[in-house]
């Protein structure tokens, strides 16, 4: 199996690495590509299910997160779950400068106890879509925060700091 293989996608608060994801999708396209929402989600989640452990307590928000990632494939209208803490992406292709704001976000989350998903985005059709120009880059909770730099800790520390807050007075 290749890494290509395994697409993270978020299912509930979690990300889960999905085996087989992109030609799942990619296939039911092809079949159902204006079908009812309720068929494509049972399509994709029997297929998924053969190469994925899919607990079955877990089945809805798993064939919710499928559909999700269908219809961002047919450029379709979807729904984005709101995350729960900070939501942290690192765009890049993995450089050394994308792996070094990766870590300098790990110590400063270790440093100041605060609590992120992080995701490290390094496909180039996903980074596209955040209308970036440079890398790495650095989104928190959906909003682009610095571009073409890895920023100071002081700043990171900053922006985490206000996530934080922000998602306590929510």
């Amino acid at each position: 199996m290749k890494q290509d293989d395994v697409t993270q996608i978020k299912v509930g608060n979690a990300s889960i690495g999905i085996i087989g994801l992109k030609a799942a999708l990619e296939d039911i396209a092809k079949e159902y590509g204006d079908g009812p929402d309720s068929e494509v989600r049972k399509k994709l989640l029997n297929r998924l299910g053969t190469k994925n452990y899919i607990p079955e307590k877990a089945r809805d928000d798993y064939e919710k997160a499928f559909l999700r990632e269908f219809k961002k494939l047919l450029g379709k209208p979807y729904k984005e779950e709101a995350p729960d803490g900070i939501e942290i992406k690192v765009l890049g292709p993995g450089c050394l400068q994308c792996d070094r704001l990766e870590q300098e976000l790990m110590q400063v989350m270790a440093e100041t106890g605060i609590v992120a998903d992080i995701e490290h985005v390094r496909d180039i059709k996903e980074i596209g879509r955040y209308g970036v120009m440079g890398t790495p880059a650095l989104v928190i909770n959906g909003q682009v925060k610095s571009v073409g730099k890895v920023p100071s800790r002081s700043k990171l520390k900053d922006w985490l700091t206000e996530a934080q807050d922000g998602r306590v007075k929510v």
